[in-house]
């Protein structure tokens, strides 16, 4: 194992931040979280033939650029630092599912337009619960009969979707009659009987929608019933890469911080010579430190398939959510009356923070997912 990165994984991130910088910037993100798509489909077009970041952990023979998870989360990374405004994480859990799901057919057939940033793509899961387990799922999915061609028909409801107001393609996690478990089924965006509501969310950066389904038809991937292993494997592999996002969103508050601690003068002096600015800027340093030991090795076992998956997905989502909300509550205290102004970025941080801290599941949930992980 080896935490430190590689020039060519450096050299990707000087690379991603040059792009995000330019098309990124603060102005950038606030006009887009006005729109209702929310993201500029020219960056994001750009995004996949320039940089080709949608194909980046995407296997080549399923028209990927073969990049190791590792890689992802430098890209992941560098998104959570700009705030961009993308249905990229939508698509990280759907391809998550894809690759986990065994099904080869599925993987050729959907994972080349993800690549490309020709089809959008998310994970549907939640419902009015808001839960992230597979008790939470009462959706339903029943034989289509012959008129309807066969196949399969969902019933129900899910909440808080990412990107699911524009996914063309939705994994949607249901139940089936007679069979115990859960199952994954792929659904047109654009299938009739598919209601497609946007969110009003705290953040308004990272797009949420509730789709009701009523007699929806969809497609199974992987097998009946057996779902939910698929699926979790999707979710741990989502929470090291939001984690990797969080890293980076706590590393720019933190920045932001000491920068401003360095300028602002208060008595004829800096606020960052006083006392206790100096220890909350050195108690974020530390916070967003660890958080980055914790994301950076989570994502070493997801690149290795390693069996500490689970409880490292699980240990990194918890504590970079915890530090990614510290350290954006604490960027706001530094900034005094400024930072409580819509005018300043560190809300934008703020909320980002808060939003990232519950998908996927809260801290809270995920130390209870990790003891239950380690045998506790």
């Amino acid at each position: 194992m080896n935490l430190a990165f590689s020039d060519e994984q450096e050299e990707l991130r000087r690379s991603v931040r040059r792009f995000l910088a330019d098309k990124s910037p603060e102005s950038e993100v606030r006009r887009l979280m006005e729109t209702e798509a929310g993201y500029d489909h020219e960056v994001w077009n750009q995004m996949a033939q320039q940089l080709g970041l949608q194909a980046m952990a995407i296997p080549e023979e399923y028209g990927g650029a073969g990049f190791s998870f590792v890689e992802l989360v430098v890209v992941m990374e560098e998104m959570g630092r700009a705030l961009l405004c993308a249905p990229f994480f939508s698509g990280v859990m759907a391809t998550a599912a894809l690759l986990s799901c065994g099904d080869d057919q599925w993987m050729k057939e959907l994972l080349p337009g993800i690549a490309s940033g020709e089809v959008l793509a998310t994970l549907a899961l939640t419902e009015d619960t808001g839960r992230w387990d597979e008790a939470g799922v009462t959706a339903q999915a029943s034989p289509a009969g012959p008129a309807e061609g066969g196949g399969w028909v969902l019933e129900g409801h899910k909440t808080f979707v990412l990107d699911g107001h524009t996914a063309g393609v939705i994994l949607v996690v249901a139940r089936t009659e007679g069979t115990p478990g859960v199952s994954l089924f792929a659904v047109d965006g654009t299938a009739s009987g598919l209601s497609r509501t946007p969110m009003p969310t705290m953040d308004q950066t990272r797009k949420q929608a509730r789709l009701v389904f009523s007699s929806v038809p969809g497609r199974l991937v992987g097998p009946l019933g057996g779902g939910w292993p698929v699926v979790s494997r999707a979710l741990d592999l989502a929470a090291v890469a939001l984690a990797a996002e969080q890293v980076g969103g706590a590393q720019r508050v933190l920045e932001m911080s000491v920068e401003y601690a360095k300028v602002r003068i208060q008595f004829c002096r800096p606020i960052g010579s006083f006392q206790a600015i100096k220890h909350k800027c050195a108690d974020m340093l530390l916070a967003v430190e660890s958080a980055k030991s914790a994301a950076y090795y989570a994502a070493w076992t997801a690149a290795e398939n390693n069996d500490e998956l689970p409880v490292m997905a699980s240990l990194a989502k918890a504590y970079c959510s915890d530090a990614y909300f510290q350290a954006a509550a604490e960027t706001i205290q530094i900034h005094g009356g400024i930072g409580f102004t819509w005018d300043h970025p560190a809300h934008l941080y703020f909320k980002r923070a808060k939003s990232s801290e519950l998908i996927l599941g809260d801290p809270a949930y995920h130390r209870e997912l990790l003891a239950q992980r380690i045998g506790i």
